[in-house]
């Protein structure tokens, strides 16, 4: 990779060019149009490099071939991820981990094996010192703008100083990529009073309250949308079933305009006119838009993107690991950590 000093300042992000159900078409065609977008991206296509190179012939796309870096093994989607990182040491996944781990690269985005880029983001370019346990979000619109859910399914029962780190990690987040002043955090419960959670989530609710962080209490699932918080935290097993929940009311508005229609002219007719409305009030629903999720906690930037990614959503992960970079998330985050373990060990 470059070291030329001239392109230093630059941002060299790295794209699993096999990631994904429709790779390399829609990796390579996202990646590539991120470099118009954002001048300031060195960017690197990970992955058998006659299929790369076939793409950019095929679409007629500019790209430098020596930003090309070729591995010739893939980890499938179906794989478990820990066999295949061991089995597969040539995979794009593993060599775009293992440039970010050697500091040869400042992020890495991938749309393929969820698990497996997680393991290998883990394993591989490791963990921030002090962070127990690397955590992934999602930005749930609410009636004011965006509510963070920290964990949605990097990990299952989490511990108290888990969700105190995610609470944390998601404040910088919020703050840094969001644009909240002083993020308020909250723990998901089953009602708004001290003891109604579970032991973990009213141990989590004592260390985060002890914090300096702008803790509020329990919150109750309805608070997610309502605006009431900025920062939600929960164990990833109950996050990432109500976050695969969110991710069906789309689908289910759409169900019931269709069943309304079908009814009567008059309801076909006004469906008619409020559709583009529609369209344009659950764009911020929509995936591409967000691109992919970062795993926090590692100790390089990593963005996990959905299996059927579109170039749009792989256009956006790269520019939100771009964003990340320019914000200093990374260091941000240890110094966060750090601060709170060096709290601990004065009290």
């Amino acid at each position: 990779m470059s070291d030329n000093s001239t392109e230093q300042t630059k941002c060299k992000i790295v794209v699993d060019a096999m990631g994904g159900d429709f790779a390399p078409q829609n990796a390579v065609v996202g990646a590539v149009q991120a470099l118009s977008i954002d001048s300031g991206i060195e960017l690197y296509l990970v992955g058998r490099k006659s299929e790369i190179i076939s793409v950019l012939q095929k679409n007629s796309l500019d790209f430098d071939e020596n930003f090309i870096i070729n591995t010739e093994q893939v980890i499938e989607m179906g794989e478990s991820p820990t066999s295949a990182l061991k089995s597969k040491p040539d995979s794009s996944i593993v060599a775009g981990a293992r440039l970010v781990k050697e500091k040869r690269a400042h992020a890495f985005v991938s749309a393929g094996n969820t698990g497996a880029m997680m393991s290998a983001s883990t394993l591989i370019i490791g963990r921030i010192p002090g962070v127990g346990r690397p955590t992934i979000g999602a930005e749930i619109p609410n009636v004011y703008g965006s509510c963070y859910l920290y964990d949605v399914g990097a990990g299952k029962d989490a511990k108290p100083i888990h969700l105190l780190e995610y609470a944390i990690m998601g404040s910088i987040y919020a703050k840094e990529m969001g644009g909240v002043s002083n993020p308020s955090v909250g723990v998901l419960s089953m009602g708004e009073e001290e003891g109604k959670g579970n032991e973990v989530a009213n141990e989590a609710n004592n260390l985060i309250k002890n914090s300096k962080l702008n803790f509020i209490g329990n919150v109750e699932g309805r608070d997610i949308l309502t605006g009431k918080v900025d920062v939600v935290v929960c164990d990833g097993f109950v996050g990432n079933i109500l976050l695969k929940f969110g991710e069906a009311v789309p689908k289910l508005l759409k169900h019931l305009l269709e069943q309304t229609a079908k009814k009567n002219i008059i309801d076909a007719l006004k469906i008619v006119f409020v559709k583009s409305t529609l369209r344009k009030a659950l764009k911020s629903l929509d995936y591409q838009e967000h691109g992919g999720v970062p795993l926090l906690g590692v100790n390089g930037i990593s963005i996990i993107g959905h299996g059927s990614s579109t170039p749009k959503a792989i256009t956006n992960m790269v520019l939100k690991a771009k964003l990340m970079y320019d914000r200093n998330l990374v260091a941000k985050i240890e110094n966060s950590i750090k601060e709170y373990s060096n709290k601990k060990l004065d009290s």
